[in-house]
C-alpha cells in the first residue's frame, strides 16, 4: 500500500494560441513545474508512478451530454480562428488541437487513481492533470475546465465499485459550480467547498455559491458552500474551517472514498485568489482527510497559478499523503474575524441537517457582527515567523486580475519577483524542517508485539544511560523499582531521539504503577532538553505533576489532561467534571458517544493544540483511561499535525497488547480505524463543552465559531 502518482506528458500539450490575459495563467508550465520539483525533492520516486490513459466516450457520458462530447471531440480538427471563436461562446475557456486528448486524459487519470485506490493497489494519490475541471458543467466549458474529472470520478465509484457514500472536498479558491450542479441532489455525495465570495462580487458571481445554498430534495444539507468574503485568509482560517464545519459532518457522514479538487490557487502568491495560506498548510489539510474513508484519499489537481507557489503546496501534499509529518504550520494562529462570520453562517445553514453541528453551541453575534467578546489575541513566538504578506493583485469591478498584473502586462513583472522572493524566503524557512529518517519508533515491554509491527517501524532497543535515567527517576519512590527504571530509560531514550530529529514520533510502553512519575519525568527532560513548548495530553487516572507551578516550567508547558498549570496546558480527558482551573489546565470526563468524543476532540484538543503550536506532544494513556483502541489511534494521529509529527505516546503496559502496534501504524501514517457508527452528544456532554470553550476562547482563538477575533489575526 503506497501512494500513486498518475500523470502524461501529453496533457502539457494544449496551450493558448491567441492573446488573452485572462485564460494565460493556465499553461503548460503548472505541470511541468510541479513535476520538477516533485523529482527534486525525491517523492516522485517514492510514488506508484501511472501513466493516465484516455477516459473513453462512455465514462466521460457519466456525466456530459453526447453533444457537448461531439462537440469537443470536433476540436481536433479546427484552426486557430475557428477555435477562438468557439471559446468565446464559453466564460474564461480556450481551446486548442489538442485539448480534447488533453482532457480525456485528464478525466482518465482521476478514473485510474480511483481504481487503484478501490482496488487496493494503493492507499491513495495524486492525479497531476490539466485541463481542470471543476467548473464544468454537463453540457458547457467553463473557467479553464472542459470534462469535470473529479465528478466523472465520483460516478465511476458508484456505479463501478458500488459506492455509497463519496466526499468531495474542493479547497480550489474557486467555486467548483459544476461539481455542485452535477450532485445537488444527490445524498450519496457530500460536496464540501470552500472559495473566494466576496458576498457574491468574485467569479464565478454566484448566488449559489453562498453559505444558503445546501442542495435540493433528497439532497438537501449535502452541499456544504463556505464563502470567504474577504482576501487573505490563512492557515488558520483553513484549519479553524476543517475542524468546526468540515471534520464534523464527514465524520457524520462516514464516507468510503474521499476525492479532493486540489486547486492551490487558494495557497499564498496565487494572483487569483490572494489568499495568504502557505504550503505546508497543504500537507495539514490533506492529512486531517486522512482520518476519513479508511484513508482511501484521491487528489485530483484543479487550479493553481502561481508556479512557485503551486509546486511547493503539491510536493506537501504528496509528502502527507506519502505519510511524512507535515512541517509545522507558520504564524500566529488566530483566525479572521471574517472567516469565523463565514464557518458560523455555514453552521447556522448545514445544523438543520446534521447531528453534529447541531450539538456545537452557536454564540451569537452582536450589531457589528461580532460577539460581545473582544480579548486581544495572543501571539505565540514561532520558528518560521510570520508568513509573508504578498502583494495584493488590483482586481476589475468584475473581480477579474487587473491586465497590468497579468503576465505581460507591464507591472507583473515587478510585483512578481518581490512575491517570489517573498515566498522563496518562507519556503527556504521550512527546508530547515526535514523529514526525520525514522519516521516511528517504538520501545515495548513484550518483544511479540513487534511482529505485527510495519517492517519500516523501528524497534527500538536503546535506552538512556543508567546514571542519567537514575538522576531523574530519583525524586519519584515509583520509579524506584527495577521494571520501571528499565521503562523510563527508555522512555528518555526515545524522547532525546526525537528532540534531535532522528525520529519523528515515537510510543514508549510503562508499568501502570509509574505512569504518573513517568509522565512527570519525560515532561520536565523534554524541556530542559530543547523543548520550547510542550503540549501534554494525559488521558485517565493521571494527576498533573505537583510543583509544574513552581518549578518555572509553567510557561513552557500546555498540559492538556486532567490539570495544568499556567504554562502547563494540561487536559486531562477523564476527569471528574468539566473545568478550566486556569487556561493552562483544563480537565474534561471522557465522552461516552461517539459524536461527544469527535466534539471533545475537534472543537477542543485540536483547537488549543494548533492555537498554542507546541514543537513536542506528549500523550499518556495512564491506568483506566477509558478509550478504545480506534479513540486512541485517532486521538494520536490527529495529534501529529500541530507539532510537526513530534509525538510520543505512553502507554500503560495493561492497555489491550494491541493498542501499541495500532497506535504505530496511525504515528506512521497508517488511517486509523473506525470508530463505529456515529451517536449524537449527550446534552450533558454539548453543555461541558460550550462551558469550556466559553472560558478558554480568550486566550485559545482556534476555539472559536463565532466571530470575536482581534488583534494581527483580524480581518
Amino acid at each position: 500500500m503506497g501512494t500513486a502518482l498518475v500523470y502524461h506528458e501529453d496533457m502539457t500539450a494544449a496551450r493558448l494560441l491567441w492573446d488573452d490575459p485572462e485564460c494565460e495563467i493556465e499553461c503548460p508550465e503548472r505541470l511541468t513545474t510541479a513535476l520538477e520539483r516533485l523529482q527534486q525533492r525525491g517523492l516522485e520516486q517514492r510514488c506508484l508512478r501511472l501513466a493516465a490513459r484516455e477516459a473513453s466516450e462512455a465514462e466521460l457520458g457519466l456525466v456530459h451530454s453526447p453533444e457537448y462530447v461531439a462537440l469537443l471531440q470536433g476540436t481536433q480538427a479546427l484552426g486557430t480562428g475557428e477555435l477562438q471563436t468557439l471559446s468565446g461562446q464559453y466564460d474564461a475557456v480556450y481551446f486548442h488541437p489538442s485539448t480534447f486528448h488533453c482532457a480525456r486524459l485528464a478525466a482518465g487519470a482521476a478514473l485510474q487513481l480511483v481504481d487503484a485506490v478501490l482496488a487496493g493497489a494503493v492507499r491513495n494519490g495524486l492525479a497531476l492533470v490539466r485541463p481542470p475541471g471543476h467548473h464544468s458543467q454537463r453540457a458547457a466549458a467553463n473557467g479553464f475546465c472542459v470534462f469535470n474529472n473529479v465528478a466523472i470520478a465520483a460516478k465511476h465509484a458508484q456505479r463501478q465499485h458500488g459506492l455509497h457514500r463519496i466526499l468531495i472536498v474542493d479547497w480550489d479558491v474557486h467555486h467548483g459550480q459544476g461539481i455542485q450542479y452535477i450532485f445537488e441532489d444527490d445524498p450519496s455525495v457530500l460536496y464540501f467547498s470552500w472559495h473566494r465570495y466576496e458576498h457574491g462580487r468574485f467569479w464565478p458571481y454566484l448566488r449559489e455559491s453562498d453559505a444558503d445554498a445546501v442542495g435540493q430534495g433528497p439532497g438537501l444539507g449535502f452541499t456544504v458552500n463556505l464563502p470567504w468574503n474577504q482576501v487573505g485568509m490563512g492557515n488558520a482560517d483553513y484549519v479553524a474551517a476543517f475542524l468546526h464545519v468540515l471534520l464534523p459532518v464527514a465524520f457524520e457522514f462516514n464516507p468510503e472514498l474521499v476525492l479532493v479538487s486540489a486547486g492551490f490557487d487558494s495557497a499564498i502568491g496565487d494572483p487569483e485568489g490572494q489568499m495568504q495560506a502557505t504550503p505546508e498548510c497543504f500537507a495539514h489539510l490533506t492529512q486531517l482527510l486522512q482520518m476519513l474513508a479508511g484513508g482511501r484519499v484521491c487528489a485530483v489537481l484543479e487550479g493553481g497559478y502561481h508556479l512557485e507557489s503551486l509546486s511547493q503546496s503539491v510536493c506537501m501534499m504528496v509528502q502527507a499523503l506519502l505519510g511524512d509529518p507535515a512541517p509545522p504550520l507558520s504564524g500566529p494562529m488566530v483566525p479572521h474575524a471574517s472567516a469565523l462570520e463565514s464557518i458560523q453562517s455555514v453552521q447556522v445553514a448545514q445544523a438543520p441537517h446534521w447531528m453534529s453541528l447541531q450539538q456545537q453551541g452557536q454564540r451569537g453575534l452582536g450589531r457589528d457582527g461580532a460577539s460581545g467578546s473582544h480579548a486581544v489575541a495572543v501571539t505565540l513566538n514561532h520558528p518560521l515567523g510570520v508568513a509573508p504578506v504578498l502583494s495584493p493583485c488590483p482586481r476589475s469591478p468584475e473581480g477579474r486580475p487587473s491586465p497590468l498584473l497579468l503576465p505581460g502586462g507591464p507591472e507583473f513583472k515587478a510585483a512578481a519577483t518581490q512575491d517570489v522572493a517573498a515566498l522563496s524566503s518562507l519556503l527556504d524557512q521550512l527546508r530547515l524542517n526535514p523529514t526525520p529518517p525514522v519516521r516511528t519508533a517504538v520501545a515495548l515491554t513484550a518483544p511479540d508485539a513487534a511482529l505485527a509491527l510495519p517492517s519500516d517501524v523501528l524497534c527500538e532497543e536503546g535506552s538512556a544511560p543508567q546514571e542519567e535515567t537514575q538522576a531523574w527517576a530519583r525524586p519519584h519512590e515509583a520509579l524506584a523499582q527495577d521494571r520501571a527504571l528499565t521503562a523510563l530509560g527508555k522512555v528518555l531514550y526515545l524522547l532525546d531521539r526525537i528532540l534531535d530529529g532522528q525520529v519523528s514520533s515515537g510510543i514508549a510502553v510503562t508499568p501502570a504503577s509509574a505512569a504518573a512519575a513517568t509522565l512527570d519525568v519525560a515532561i520536565r527532560c523534554g524541556l530542559s532538553h530543547g523543548a520550547q513548548r510542550l503540549l501534554c495530553l494525559a488521558v485517565g487516572q493521571l494527576d498533573r505533576p505537583p510543583d509544574l507551578t513552581d518549578d518555572g516550567y509553567d510557561s513552557q508547558v500546555m498540559c492538556v489532561s486532567g490539570s495544568a498549570s499556567r504554562t502547563n496546558l494540561w487536559l486531562n480527558i477523564g476527569g471528574k467534571e468539566a473545568a478550566a482551573l486556569s487556561m493552562f489546565h483544563v480537565s474534561v470526563p471522557l465522552p461516552g458517544t461517539t459524536g461527544g468524543f469527535l466534539s471533545c476532540v475537534l472543537a477542543l484538543v485540536l483547537p488549543l493544540a494548533y492555537s498554542f503550536q507546541p514543537d513536542l506532544v506528549l500523550v499518556a494513556l495512564g491506568p483506566a483511561h477509558g478509550l478504545r483502541d480506534p479513540q486512541a489511534a485517532l486521538l494520536a494521529a490527529l495529534l501529529r499535525g500541530p507539532a510537526g509529527g513530534r509525538v510520543l505516546v505512553l502507554v500503560d503496559e495493561e492497555s489491550t497488547p494491541q493498542l501499541a502496534v495500532v497506535l504505530a501504524r496511525v504515528l506512521h501514517g497508517e488511517a486509523a480505524p473506525s470508530l463505529g457508527p456515529f451517536s449524537m452528544a449527550s446534552p450533558e456532554e454539548v453543555q461541558a463543552l460550550m462551558q469550556l470553550r466559553g472560558q478558554l476562547e480568550p486566550r485559545w482563538k482556534m476555539l472559536q465559531v463565532a466571530s470575536e477575533a482581534g488583534g494581527p489575526g483580524s480581518g
